[in-house]
């Protein structure tokens, strides 16, 4: 049964709820949170996170709109079977997320901070798009 905690980055500009919903979405991609693992409550997080309870309360009712979680009343937040369209393999058991893991491992024993880190994914993901767009503008001649 997988176990959920979240990281609230207050200098990230990003809103806490968001990134609640974030993290569980890629939890649930990663395949670290599984249909019926239950979510921790919302003084729980409120705790362990410093932030209100009706923030987690609005990611998670974000996270039920959007099929992620069911939230059954006066028992908790569990993670959603999947929908049927979804059919692919956890992130977590692809051989490029085990390459991506040792990276990451090297990249912090080399002394990056998680921020660093993650700026770094950022970057290249967006350097990425941007090939990809011009590659599409020339026709597929990139």
């Amino acid at each position: 049964m997988g176990w959920m905690r979240y990281y609230i980055e207050r200098r990230r500009g990003v809103a806490a709820y968001q990134q609640i919903v974030e993290q569980t979405k890629r939890a649930v991609r990663a395949g670290v949170l599984k249909p019926g693992d239950r979510l921790p409550t919302a003084r729980e997080v409120a705790e362990t996170c410093a932030v209100n309870p009706n923030t987690t309360l609005k990611a998670y009712r974000e996270l039920d709109r959007d099929g992620v979680v069911e939230l059954r009343q006066g028992v908790g937040t569990f993670i959603a079977a999947p929908a049927a369209d979804r059919g692919h393999e956890p992130a977590a058991q692809s051989p490029l997320y085990a390459e991506l893991a040792q990276w990451i491992g090297r990249a912090l024993a080399a002394g990056l901070v998680e921020e660093d880190v993650r700026d770094m994914v950022e970057l290249a993901l967006h350097a990425d798009r941007t090939v990809r767009r011009a590659g599409e503008r020339d026709g597929g001649r990139a």
